[in-house]
């Protein structure tokens, strides 16, 4: 609140001028990170950005008991996959992860189903083997599901099990993606 003019005041608290700060002059996207188009980078470990998509890990919970694991696969490594999977059909599909993309992604691998193929069951082993804690391979099962195939609907991932090779980037020894350096 002011303070009247009659009131006495001592020199040190009288109300100082404020730093005037220059207007911002022309500003150029030049920094090495800087996006140059209106599109976003794409490819291999590009990642697909989207709103809240650490919900997909908790969403990922609520299918943790009606997961059909074989011997050798992790529950946590399963559901953390299926998350970042979830996350990234989400984020294609600009919104955030709900449980739709998770029946979605648990379906394209069979985690749902009876009797998946058994060379699928060997692929997901591979594809999903330390993904709740290594971020190479969780890059590695992210890129190897493509864009096309994670925005299909969960019922037609579900029916097309017999054809699941056609439905990744790389099945068993394939070529790796690029490292980074």
């Amino acid at each position: 609140m002011a303070q009247p003019t009659f009131v006495p005041i001592t020199e040190a608290d009288q109300v100082r001028t404020a730093r005037r700060l220059e207007v911002p002059g022309h500003w150029v996207a030049d920094r090495p990170a800087d996006l140059r188009g209106p599109t976003r980078p794409s490819g291999v470990r590009h990642g697909t950005p989207g709103p809240d998509q650490g919900f997909a890990l908790r969403l990922s919970r609520r299918f943790e008991d009606r997961l059909r694991l074989v011997d050798g696969e992790d529950t946590e490594d399963v559901l953390h996959g299926a998350a970042m999977l979830a996350a990234k059909r989400a984020g294609l599909l600009g919104r955030a992860p709900c449980i739709y993309d998770l029946d979605a992604v648990l379906s394209l691998f069979g985690f749902l189903s009876e009797a998946p193929p058994s060379e699928l069951v060997d692929e997901r082993r591979r594809l999903f083997a330390s993904a709740s804690r290594e971020y190479v391979a969780q890059r590695a099962l992210v890129d190897a599901v493509p864009d096309e195939t994670l925005l299909l609907p969960a019922d037609e991932l579900g029916a097309r099990l017999g054809e699941w090779r056609s439905l990744l980037h790389r099945v068993g020894g394939g070529s790796e993606p690029p490292a980074v350096s």
